[in-house]
């Protein structure tokens, strides 16, 4: 049995896959580095909670600002309100990324089978 040919339209596929591939390792990532800034704001909350300290040292960027515990408070709480909406949009692009690439599996699959290998280790 001969190997079935490359048409255009397949080598289009293929190279979709390989960059929602690209892209879907990269928004593994981004999920990652999020999930660990909303825990570290949730621990920044934690510690002004239980801290006695009038002023706190916030942190925009690589600058401090001395701000009262309450503006703290209300400074991480947005932080936490964005970050978890920023998470809710990567982790929806990154259920759309994996449908596109299983779509494109069973089409490369079905005309190729073993001859291609699309599986990510």
């Amino acid at each position: 049995m001969s190997e079935p040919q490359v048409t255009w339209e397949d080598q289009q596929n293929i190279n979709t896959f390989g960059r929602l591939n690209t892209r879907f390792q990269e928004l593994q990532q981004d999920i990652l580095a999020k999930k660990r800034e909303s825990e570290d704001l949730e621990e920044a909350g934690n510690e002004i909670m239980i801290g006695d300290e009038e002023t706190i040292m916030y942190a925009i960027g690589e600058v401090f600002l001395h701000l009262d515990q309450d503006e703290a408070e209300t400074k991480l709480a947005e932080g936490a309100e964005r970050s978890a909406k920023e998470l809710k949009a990567l982790e929806e692009e990154h259920e759309e990324v994996k449908k596109k690439m299983s779509e494109l599996k069973q089409v490369l699959y079905g005309k190729f089978g073993t001859a291609i290998n699309l599986e990510t280790d």
